[in-house]
């Protein structure tokens, strides 16, 4: 806040009279025994407002939350509670994060094996075919001569399981 007030964009008077007393309250990924007891805390507000009666958390959401970064800190898990709580149709919550946070480890290799990898799911997906409206190279945003040659430097060839 120091900094907001030397920049203008915080009123000092307000900054001197928060600054009383600091708190340091560290982020949600390094706290993460306190993600099952603040989800507990949001269900049962919600289930005031909406009515609901949730009776547990499904043991996927409960890991899938725990191997969550949460850049969004405690907001983020709020809106997600209230995100499933909305959704719930039964008494097991069920907490869908980003995409993202579901795809688990990276890929392993090199980018040249992901290129690789992606060029071919995308021929197989359009059954070996390179060029035309519908082919690999349009899909992959390429000219056709260019998705070839890069298809001959990675050694992609088709064959008899690829069709």
């Amino acid at each position: 806040l120091a900094e907001l007030v030397s920049a203008g964009s915080f009123r000092q008077d307000m900054y001197y009279r928060l600054n009383i007393f600091q708190i340091t309250v560290p982020p949600l990924r390094e706290r993460r025994e306190d993600i099952v007891p603040l989800v507990w805390s949001f269900v049962q507000e919600f289930s005031k407002s909406m009515d609901k009666r949730i009776e547990s958390i499904s043991p996927k959401s409960v890991q899938a939350m725990h191997a969550y970064s949460w850049p969004g800190n405690v907001r983020e898990l709020r809106n997600a509670t209230e995100r499933a709580m909305i959704v719930a149709t039964g008494p097991v919550l069920q907490i869908e994060l980003p995409k993202i946070a579901q795809s688990g480890p990276a890929p392993s290799g090199t980018l040249e094996d992901l290129e690789r990898r992606h060029i071919v799911d995308v021929l197989d997906a359009t059954g070996w075919r390179v060029s035309g409206k519908s082919g690999a190279a349009t899909i992959l945003g390429l000219n056709p001569k260019t998705l070839e040659s890069k298809m001959h430097r990675l050694g992609i060839q088709r064959n008899r399981n690829n069709f």
